[in-house]
């Protein structure tokens, strides 16, 4: 537990002036108020307020505000009253305590409507003094870091709020370390399976990551050194929040994530940040597209550094931040780092320019008297990432930015998206891939006989929709292969002159699923129309051969089945074995052209037989799961495999012939090439070519990446 010891010491190497006095008697207030009270965890009730001091007292704010944050749940939970405050430890910490508190004596008709009155009373007072929001985000998070002592429906409520209402707001403040942890920890309780496999993948290469870490922290000094420039350099993972964001939108694995990793250098001045930026882009390739100066154009919230992405060392994409100390501590602490501490100065220009949206939701709240309304507009404004858009009857749905009618249709109900024909949008007709804005106000069209289209997947963008229309495809292609499996298997037992009805009558059908592991008769059907099981290998299990014949004749499921044993050959056809067995003929799938190596998987087409596909090809995401197929590359196999690979370069003498010789030092064929200079003077090379491992691939296009003029080397 967080004494006042440590709060008083805490502020004590900050402002040797600060009244420690008044700090210890807000203290035994609060420990005499909350006597006898207990947390969820068992602990004295008094941790909370003190773990919120401690958070307040860290943001380097003035004593009454860490005041508050002892005293801030004094009047809410115990039967000290406003009044109390103000007798005893001023008007100044009451107003502060006043502004934090819940209004927990009305009784208000939802729980959404106490959400949105309480929010607009804090954002009363923030109009007045902005350490009220200060001290409330420090009590989230302290209730953040113990969500887990409460039940489950309370942390997904308290968790939601968080992340739609005060990680933006930290954000906005510039508090960026208090951002990621909000979002972290949300993260953590509305996602918790996939924040639990994120942090197994990140434990599992941190040994790794800290190795990169040193050596390009090590890198980075070495060049600022050479320069002349001082400077502090450090390395640190981004939020797991972060990451994860970044994995849902490339649809990649951690692995072939790239910028988890931030690098950043402090230095002691301007200059010395435009000179570090030269000395990295002397050294290593930028990536076009991916230079911010915020130091020249600061984000509204006044946070300052130059970002840039280079290729760094291992040909791997780096993120480096460069910015003075003075820039670091803002973006750490925000608009607490320009707080004064011996009076409350008011904000100079920029601090007001940073609290623009702040005036505009005052002028909302006034403007709005309906709760529900205040507080959707409220995410509206801090939620830019997010759209905001109206159904005819006024009722609000946030979609992701990107939404279409299709996303916007199945979150208003599953049937609703699933027979969407059509959108009228602010009363225009538009189509289907329209991207909507915030404040369109959308009607659907429905149709009975329209059904969700494979189409809907390429550019629609929230996951509700893409589950519901996979499942709907799959549903019914499911149902044709079943109907395909049944007039196949009937048309089988006619060649033997029997029949499927009577072999139904007799329940033989139960008999052969047992017999070949698939659980009921329909799934004979459904694998044999997925081609998965042939009609001949069906209905010999049906109708079973004489013991000693059907112990040979009886075939596994999985590929063509057939009636005679095989014996498998050493070597695999196309270098790939289908569960096993080794002379199966694949078809490699030309989206994404996997290569001996890649992780792949394969799928049953009927009358094109198995396709491979690489594990992160985005087609397989829309393939049914049942007529999947384990497979695996044969190890034994000699197979060269085509594969394109991109070149931008500059558009200077000897660069082709310097990338043809990297090709052939690593004893890669080239089978064509199409080569082209752009209007900004640089080469796009696409190379068509042979290699017999990803593994020789990642290492020519290293090589490449490190020749004098090259950009960028990627795979396609």
């Amino acid at each position: 537990m967080v004494t006042i010891d440590d709060i008083c010491a805490t502020v004590a190497r900050r402002n040797a002036n600060a009244d420690l006095g008044l700090l210890r008697r807000c203290h035994a207030f609060a420990a005499e108020s909350h006597r006898g009270q207990l947390r969820r965890s068992g602990e004295p009730y008094l941790v909370h307020p003190m773990g919120v001091a401690k958070i307040i007292a860290d943001l380097n704010l003035d004593v009454p505000s860490i005041c508050a944050g002892i005293l801030h749940d004094c009047v809410e939970d115990t039967s000290a009253t406003c009044e109390d405050i103000r007798a005893r430890f001023g008007a100044e910490i009451q107003k502060i305590v006043d502004g934090v508190t819940k209004l927990g004596q009305i009784p208000w008709t939802t729980r959404e409507e106490r959400q949105a009155e309480n929010f607009r009373k804090m954002l009363l007072a923030m109009a007045h003094d902005i350490r009220v929001i200060l001290v409330k985000l420090a009590d989230r998070v302290h209730n953040m870091r113990t969500l887990q002592f409460v039940s489950r429906d309370k942390q997904e409520r308290v968790a939601r709020e968080t992340r739609e209402i005060y990680a933006p707001i930290a954000n906005r403040l510039g508090i960026q370390w208090m951002k990621v942890e909000l979002e972290d920890l949300a993260f953590q309780y509305l996602e918790p399976q996939a924040w639990a496999d994120l942090r197994n993948q990140m434990e599992g290469t941190e040994a790794e990551r800290s190795n990169y870490i040193d050596d390009v922290c090590a890198k980075l000094g070495q060049v600022l050194a050479e320069n002349d420039i001082a400077g502090e350099v450090s390395g640190r993972a981004k939020g797991f929040w972060s990451i994860h964001q970044k994995m849902q939108r490339t649809g990649r694995d951690l692995e072939h994530v790239y910028d988890i990793i931030a690098f950043r250098i402090i230095t002691a001045n301007v200059r010395d940040c435009y000179a570090a930026l030269g000395a990295i882009h002397s050294n290593w390739m930028p990536v076009p597209g991916r230079f911010k100066d915020y130091i020249a154009l600061p984000k509204p919230n006044l946070y300052q550094s130059l970002h840039t992405t280079v290729i760094g060392p291992g040909s791997e994409r780096m993120e480096v931040q460069i910015r003075t100390r003075d820039m670091h501590r803002t973006a750490e602490e925000g608009i607490a780092a320009h707080w004064q501490y011996k009076e409350q100065a008011p904000l100079g220009g920029n601090e007001r320019k940073a609290f623009a949206w702040l005036h505009q939701l005052m002028e909302w709240q006034r403007d709005l008297a309906d709760p529900a309304e205040f507080i959707q507009t409220v995410k509206i404004d801090l939620f830019e990432e997010e759209v905001f858009v109206f159904t005819p009857k006024g009722d609000v749905k946030a979609l992701p930015q990107g939404a279409t009618p299709i996303d916007f249709a199945y979150a208003v109900h599953s049937k609703i998206g699933d027979h969407c024909s059509g959108a009228r949008v602010n009363g225009m007709i538009v189509p289907l891939r329209y991207r909507l804005r915030n404040g369109d106000i959308v009607d659907i069209i429905t149709s009975p006989t329209q059904k969700p289209s494979k189409d809907w997947l390429k550019f629609i963008i929230t996951s509700r929709a893409q589950t519901k229309i996979r499942h709907h495809l799959r549903r019914e292609q499911r149902e044709r292969s079943r109907r395909l499996g049944r007039d196949l298997v009937s048309k089988a037992l006619r060649n033997q002159h029997r029949s499927l009805a009577a072999a139904e009558k007799n329940k033989l059908l139960d008999k052969a699923a047992e017999a070949l592991n698939l659980g009921t008769a329909e799934e004979i059907f459904v694998h044999v129309g997925y081609g998965k099981l042939s009609p001949e290998a069906a209905a010999l299990a049906i109708y079973p051969q004489p013991p000693e014949a059907s112990a040979d004749n009886l075939p596994a499921v999985g590929a063509e089945a057939h009636a005679l044993p095989r014996r498998e050959p050493k070597r695999s056809v196309g270098g790939v074995r289908v569960q096993g067995e080794a002379d199966i003929v694949v078809r490699f799938a030309k989206c994404c052209s996997p290569v001996p190596g890649d992780a792949i998987v394969a799928f049953v087409s009927r009358g094109r037989g198995v396709i491979v596909h690489t594990r992160a090809c985005p087609k397989t995401f829309n393939l049914d799961p049942a007529r999947s197929v384990e497979v695996s590359w044969d190890e034994d196999s000699r197979l060269l495999r085509p594969v394109a690979v991109q070149v931008v370069s500059e558009d200077k003498p000897g660069i082709l012939a310097a990338i043809s010789k990297c090709f052939l030092e690593h004893s890669v064929n080239i089978a064509q090439a199409k080569c082209k200079a752009t209007e900004d003077s640089r080469g796009l090379n696409t190379f068509q070519v042979a290699v017999g491992h990803v593994d020789q691939l990642k290492k020519v296009l290293r090589a490449i990446q490190g020749l004098d003029g090259v950009i960028s080397a990627t795979r396609l």
